[in-house]
């Protein structure tokens, strides 16, 4: 007589989890929900941001001028219960601009620190490749260690802290590349395409039934910053598995003696790819990290840290084209 409790099948595989995954998987759902009510086609960007927030990272968002990186941005922070800041980057902005400058104060004969705009939770940087290089290097310290050093005083961030920052792709004349090391604090570059046709219609149809009301008028915060460190702290305990550390570790290692490239990536990028996919095991309600996870990440973590060789760039080839051809090249554990 066969014994029915031992015969399974592989699609009805339940598990549990060791980490109580419900708060999180069901505040991401609602925050899914809320902004893909009014930004139309963008799940994938959406989700990208949301692990991002997760992982503790920044994101560089790159797009032709309309498709809604600015505005996904701005709804995004305002469905977090946090402070938010917006900085439009120009050829003239200053880096006390940014940060912030000491003002002499008649009254005591003192000077004293007035906070700059990156004294924030979310900070938007609209078109970051519009400021020059002293600017932009204004940055470096605020976005690794979360804090400020002006003056010999040192000034910590609240958390949370994250940096969103857009440029366009097309439009070249008047910018300033950001260079190799300021790419590499980015957790993720994130690339928004045109949307579908479908999708482009309802864009219109949603737009038309606004009666000219704002998008962000119907976005209401749904998480906090307490529970966003709890989240942080939950994903922290995301198990993975050696076998799956190792194959991170292949296939970055691969970037740098691959022969189409001529800038491989770093360690911080394994750290951000193994990051990145402990958050999105977290958002699916699992306690531990599968191969498809580290997939995910790959892209959006490695595509701004690889150069391409001239030849290959000149041959149309893109940094996403060497990950895929890296990703067939190794066998995925199991």
């Amino acid at each position: 007589m066969e014994n029915k409790e031992h015969s399974t099948n592989p699609d009805q595989l339940k598990f549990e989890n060791r980490i109580p995954l419900e708060g999180l998987k069901n505040s991401v759902e609602k925050l899914m929900k809320q902004l893909s009510g009014i930004i139309v086609g963008q799940e994938n960007f959406v989700e990208l941001l949301i692990v991002g927030l997760l992982s503790n990272g920044h994101v560089l968002i790159e797009g032709v001028p309309g498709v809604a990186k600015t505005v996904t941005a701005k709804l995004f922070a305002k469905s977090l219960d946090t402070n938010f800041s917006r900085i439009q980057f120009t050829p003239d902005l200053m880096p006390s601009d940014v940060l912030g400058t000491s003002v002499f104060n008649m009254k005591t004969s003192e000077f004293e620190f007035k906070k700059g705009p990156v004294f924030s939770n979310i900070i938007l940087i609209d078109e970051i490749n519009r400021a020059p290089a002293k600017t932009q290097s204004a940055l470096f310290e605020v976005m690794e260690e979360r804090q400020v050093t002006i003056d010999g005083n040192l000034y910590k961030m609240q958390p949370p802290f994250m940096v969103l920052a857009t440029q366009n792709p097309i439009e070249q004349e008047g910018t300033y590349a950001l260079p190799e090391a300021q790419l590499d604090r980015f957790l993720f570059k994130i690339k928004v395409d045109y949307p579908k046709l479908e999708d482009e219609v309802e864009i219109l149809r949603s737009h038309h039934e606004r009666k000219g009301k704002l998008p962000e008028t119907g976005i209401e915060p749904v998480i906090s910053p307490q529970q966003i460190e709890e989240f942080r702290e939950q994903i922290h305990e995301i198990v993975v598995e050696e076998k799956l550390m190792n194959y991170i570790a292949e296939l970055v290692h691969k970037t740098r003696n691959h022969p189409h490239l001529y800038l491989g990536a770093s360690p911080r990028a394994s750290i951000a790819v193994m990051n990145a996919s402990k958050a999105f095991a977290a958002i699916n309600g699992r306690d531990f990290v599968i191969p498809e996870d580290i997939k995910n990440a790959l892209k959006p973590v490695l595509s701004h840290r690889l150069i391409l060789s001239p030849d290959r760039e000149m041959e149309g080839m893109t940094a996403d084209n060497v990950v895929d051809m890296i990703t067939q090249s190794i066998e995925i554990p199991r």
